[in-house]
């Protein structure tokens, strides 16, 4: 006969193991359908995003793909739920031929348009992107560099760096995106991997989520689980920026 305290103690492990797998679930939820964290992993996007950042990107801003899903699983093709990007969003992606490797750029070149670079101002359908001098840009160990403001044809603006005047990307064939893709370019340009070169044209299905929110920012030689590091290398004024 089994005795009180033994029934408790197995109610008890069934609870805890109960709400683990609720857990679990729920985490899978919202990791898949709502948001999902990512971290810079370089300086490609600076000065909007710097090594260190923690961002929430929505999942749903442009429906789901395989990539929405842990592992891409094969079970289905294209897009669901599907809502075009606009230009000039923060877009994490999986990047083409390679596409275990999540990627983040803004994206710059819509289906159809076209695209070059010449002596360092952008055109997008043989027009300049208006772009004006913002100072410089200081880097935590002091560099200065200098910081361009941009606007693209939509009115979305924001801040490029400009590390070299003769950089490989600083004058670019014309690109002419093709249908079901889109020209993706680091805000860091002359120090960014992106459409102008072996990252090509990024299929829609490739779209993971919208970067939405900063919300966590240290130092980049720095773990956030090293909480006796905060008060002299957490970036407080970059927590809860707004992207999206």
């Amino acid at each position: 006969m089994v005795d009180e305290a033994e029934r408790t103690e197995k109610g008890g492990l069934g609870e805890t193991v109960k709400v683990v797998v609720q857990a679990l679930l729920l985490a899978l939820v919202i990791r898949t359908f709502l948001f999902q964290p990512f971290s810079i992993p370089s300086g490609s996007m600076m000065p909007t995003l710097l090594v260190g950042d923690y961002l929430f990107v929505s999942k749903w801003s442009y429906g789901f793909s395989k990539y929405s899903f842990p592992f891409s699983p094969e079970i289905f093709d294209g897009r669901i739920l599907a809502s075009q990007p606009t230009r000039g969003d923060i877009v994490v992606f999986r990047k083409p031929h390679e596409e275990d490797v999540d990627y983040i750029k803004r994206l710059i070149g819509l289906p159809g348009d076209h695209i070059q670079v010449r002596n360092d101002i952008l055109y997008i359908n043989g027009k300049a992107v208006p772009r004006e001098p913002a100072g410089d840009f200081i880097a935590e160990d002091g560099t200065r560099v200098p910081e361009f403001r941009e606007t693209l044809p939509n009115g979305v603006s924001y801040l490029t760096l400009n590390l070299s005047d003769n950089s490989a990307g600083d004058n670019t064939r014309e690109f002419v995106v093709p249908e079901g893709h889109y020209f993706m370019m680091g805000d860091n340009r002359d120090n960014s991997l992106d459409s102008r070169f072996d990252v090509g044209y990024v299929p829609f299905e490739n779209l993971v989520g919208k970067a939405q929110v900063i919300f966590f920012s240290i130092k980049d030689d720095v773990s956030p689980l090293e909480l006796w590091q905060w008060p002299t290398d957490l970036r407080p004024s970059r927590i809860f920026t707004w992207l999206g």
